[in-house]
């Protein structure tokens, strides 16, 4: 087991976290029915595969045994009770987590959906309210890290009203600091100017770097959390071009992108050898890939099962991969050309 430092935070967590997205289970995609209008609202579902509540407290106890203490919800995952989850397999435990969650998704427990808010300016007014709501959920008096959930809605020029609210909120001390997590280096530059930003979360994976991000991180002294490092599944093994309808439920959200899915699976073969060597799985390898691109990288894969989680935490025996397995990777993929 070996720690990172969260960005320009004195937080030190372990190099390795939980993403609680897919233990939130299935929940109405309300956002996804807005922005894709080729979908029913039926069939705006966002799901992932089935779960169980006891399993994933489980799961999350055990993680913490064996020295991982960063989890990563947010209101969106299954509507509240991801978050919900995690405070109650925390409970008694808390001192010994660091809790990421987000603002910048309306939900609605009772109907079990997520959504979008009407404008940027109504995300920036109900920062407050979903803070307090959060920490309800979580069974907790403080945030350890609060990010802004980025999907449409850029919240660049509000962003120094929102650098405002979030240091009252630290001042207060409902959280200990902030970031975002978003996939745009706008986003992420606006945010950093904050006296209490520490972290940028945002997508990266051996298949799908994210240079630019990371180049942000390293120039503002911030942590990259690095979320979709398994591509939702497809860089498991689990899946083949053959198998993956069979696999799949037909409410399944990964069917609304299924073409850039299965161009991971293409480029994963090229690599599989590579992630593969000296005894890891492929999630190990890809883990052990995003910990050698940066040492301010913390990966977060997603788990439904305490067997994954376990698989997951078994990635500390092997621990990064080496330099030359790196530029190994980059030629493969045609990123570096290969040298003479």
């Amino acid at each position: 087991m070996f720690t990172r430092r969260l960005g320009r935070s004195n937080i030190e967590v372990s190099a390795l976290g939980l993403g609680c997205m897919e233990i939130g289970g299935k929940m109405k995609d309300n956002e996804g029915y807005h922005l894709d209008k080729s979908l029913s609202q039926d069939q705006a579902v966002f799901f992932l595969g089935d779960v169980e509540d006891d399993e994933s407290i489980r799961a999350i106890r055990f993680a913490l045994d064996a020295g991982i203490n960063l989890f990563d919800t947010a209101p969106a995952y299954g509507a509240g009770h991801s978050e919900r989850l995690l405070g109650r397999a925390l409970a008694g435990r808390r001192d010994r987590a660091v809790i990421v969650t987000k603002f910048g998704k309306p939900i609605d427990e009772a109907g079990n959906l997520f959504g979008r808010y009407a404008s940027a300016e109504d995300v920036v007014g109900n920062i407050r309210k979903e803070c307090d709501a959060s920490l309800q959920r979580l069974g907790t008096d403080y945030i350890d890290l609060y990010l802004y959930h980025h999907m449409d809605y850029s919240l660049v020029d509000h962003a120094e009203e929102v650098i405002d609210i979030l240091e009252g909120l630290v001042a207060e001390g409902k959280i200990r600091f902030y970031g975002c997590s978003t996939h745009d280096p706008e986003c992420a530059r606006a945010f950093v100017r904050g006296p209490h930003c520490t972290a940028i979360e945002h997508d990266i994976s051996v298949i799908e770097d994210s240079p630019e991000l990371l180049r942000i991180c390293e120039e503002f002294d911030q942590g990259s959390i690095a979320r979709g490092i398994l591509g939702m599944g497809f860089l498991t093994g689990k899946y083949t071009v053959d198998n993956y309808k069979s696999l799949l439920a037909a409410e399944d959200f990964r069917y609304r992108d299924e073409s850039s899915f299965l161009a991971l699976l293409g480029r994963l073969d090229k690599v599989r050898g590579v992630l593969a060597s000296s005894g890891r799985t492929l999630p190990q390898g890809a883990v052990a890939w995003v910990w050698g691109r940066s040492n301010r990288t913390i990966p977060i894969p997603g788990f439904r099962t305490l067997s994954q989680v376990k698989e997951n935490a078994d990635s500390f025996s092997f621990g990064a991969l080496t330099a030359k397995q790196m530029e190994e990777i980059e030629i493969l993929l045609g990123r570096v050309p290969e040298k003479e």
